[in-house]
């Protein structure tokens, strides 16, 4: 038989067993609870692969405020200056486009030299006076009438601007009566105190308003 001190102590062992089971055991059991904390922290997610994934931060936004914004005063030339130059553009592609089959090229070459500079009037009056465009013209009886537009702003630099300007021209001839319409990017330099026109293209051909006239194709 186990005496009395002997039988406390053999209790008091194994109630020291049981009670170290029950720790290893809740040690080993998923805390529920702290799962749901670790998964609510701010840590960056993680793809399948385990590369870090940064949130997108936010973009600033381009705004506007009710205060006036005078667009002029970010240009190289006044509002009055950008004006002029818009009608000069204007008023020389309708003389472009207006000739007639029975009046001499020179003259007609000479009514757009009164736009142009020196160099540019040299090449239009070679392109209108082009043997092939006066026959075909004149074997067609063409009159045309010009109107032209601005349509938009292309360029603008402190002595120069590229407009591109909608021509249209209304033609009576032979084959027909017909309304011919395009686009032209008009390039118009500061010479002394006014305007000239330096070039004129097609406005799908491209135009940087640099200083090198291209040749352009004849009216008519």
């Amino acid at each position: 038989m186990i005496e009395g001190g002997n039988r406390r102590g053999f209790v008091f062992a194994v109630l020291v067993v049981m009670l170290a089971a029950v720790g290893v055991y809740l040690t080993m059991w998923p805390d529920s609870d702290g799962e749901k904390r670790a998964g609510s922290g701010s840590a960056p997610s993680r793809t399948a692969s385990g590369a870090r994934v940064s949130a997108e931060p936010e973009r600033p936004r381009a705004t506007a405020s009710n205060a006036p914004f005078d667009v002029y005063s970010y240009l190289p030339m006044t509002r009055q200056e950008l004006a002029a130059a818009a009608d000069y553009a204007q008023r020389f592609t309708a003389e472009y486009g207006t000739f007639g089959y029975n009046e001499e090229p020179a003259a007609y070459g000479d009514r757009l030299k009164g736009y142009t500079t020196d160099e540019f009037a040299g090449v239009l009056l070679r392109t209108i006076t082009s043997p092939g465009t006066v026959e075909a013209n004149r074997a067609d009886q063409v009159v045309s009438v010009g109107t032209a537009k601005v349509k938009k702003i292309r360029q603008i630099e402190d002595a120069s601007v590229v407009f591109v300007v909608t021509g249209t021209q209304n033609v009576t001839a032979k084959t027909g009566v017909k309304e011919r319409i395009e686009d032209y990017a008009v390039t118009l330099i500061e010479v002394g105190a006014d305007w000239r026109v330096h070039d004129l293209q097609p406005a799908d051909s491209g135009q940087d308003g640099d200083d090198q006239s291209a040749q352009t194709g004849a009216p008519g």
